[in-house]
């Protein structure tokens, strides 16, 4: 019986003490940490992972997180240089460095985080004009960040990021600045305009410069080419005649031949429309060797003299000249034909 009731004895103190060591067996979770107190005093800090409590000496003091935590503070009130209230609040970004000093170095962390966040906005803001304020906000972020940071090393947090999210300035402010806007608005408009006007007004007058410039330069090569086209006519028509007296002289033409032709040139000077014929001093052999002295002397039937207007040669109309011709080619052609007429009356003379 007695060893019997030890063996009972025995099993039980074993199940409670399996039962303690189970019980204060603690699993601390990813990006956490348990600051652990023994007998009242700081023992040690638990990271992730299996851990043993020792029962009755050791007990948890605080589960702290390690993660990133954004704190979204309400608006306060703050106080421009130029006496301005307007309302502002801020988004603090920070997490735990020590959980040590999170939980020991001040009573409540984030409580004092916000009150040093609104002390020290309200410093930064009291030296800033209402207009620095409204376009500094990287500047005035930048500088609360610092503050902040620094400020809450000792407790174990570090500040990461700080953001005014929205600065609310009076409404009698609001309505001044937006008819401030509205009247810079209007004056870019108004400059705008004006500056297209002007640009309008001086390409179109620049426009119009070309356009006389071209149109000038137009003319002027006209009249320059037209001039050269008289001009070469003249010197063509003028080559010809030197061209055909060459020839002439170089193929040594008879004495008949010649004679021949003159009374040719007779006939078509004489075509019954002439009063007065000057006629050469040998005109009378060429006749009568030529058998035709009793027409040329009247002698036989006489033709009456034709006093009738002597008919123009119709113009032959140039087949390059249409409806669409300008009005340089029809200058040309008319240059050409009077070239032409010229060149027929020195023939005639």
């Amino acid at each position: 019986m007695l060893f019997g009731s030890v063996s009972v004895w025995s099993l039980i103190v074993l199940i409670l003490i399996l039962w303690l060591i189970i019980a204060n067996i603690r699993i601390v979770p990813q990006s956490q940490a348990y600051v652990m107190e023994r007998l009242g005093k700081f023992h040690t800090i638990w990271e992730a992972g299996i851990h043993i409590k020792v029962p009755f000496f050791d007990r948890i003091a605080k589960k702290v997180s390690l993660k990133e935590q954004v704190l979204d503070f309400p608006p306060q009130p703050v106080i421009t240089k130029d006496n301005v209230t307007m309302q502002i609040d801020s988004v603090v970004f920070c997490k735990v460095f020590d959980p040590k000093l999170y939980v020991y170095g001040v009573e409540s962390p984030l409580a004092g985080l916000q009150n040093l966040s609104a002390t020290t906005l309200r410093n930064i803001i009291g030296e800033m004009e209402l207009d620095q304020t409204l376009t500094s906000r990287d500047a005035i972020n930048q500088r609360l960040e610092a503050v902040l940071d620094e400020a809450t090393d000792p407790w174990g947090i570090k500040v990461t990021r700080v953001e005014l999210k929205n600065i609310q300035p009076p409404q009698a402010i609001e309505e001044v600045m937006t008819k401030q806007m509205r009247a810079e608005r209007e004056r870019r408009q108004t400059v705008l305009e004006a500056q297209a006007h002007k640009e309008a007004v001086v390409s179109r007058a620049e426009g119009d410069k070309q356009a006389k410039i071209l149109a000038a330069q137009a003319e002027r090569d006209a009249q320059i080419a037209l001039a050269e086209g008289r001009a070469r006519s003249i010197e063509l028509v003028y080559e010809a005649q030197a061209n055909g007296i060459r020839h002439l002289n170089d193929a040594n033409i008879k004495e008949n031949v010649l004679k021949l032709k003159g009374i040719e040139a007779l006939k078509d000077v004489s075509d019954g429309r002439a009063t007065k014929i000057y006629m050469p001093s040998d005109i009378a052999n060429v006749i009568s060797s030529l058998g035709m002295v009793g027409e040329a002397m009247g002698i036989g039937d006489a033709t009456a003299v034709d006093t009738s207007p002597k008919p123009e040669a119709p113009v032959k109309k140039d087949e390059c000249i249409d409806e669409d011709t300008g009005l340089g080619g029809i200058e040309a052609y008319m240059t050409t034909e009077d070239i032409k007429k010229d060149v027929e009356e020195m023939y005639q003379q």
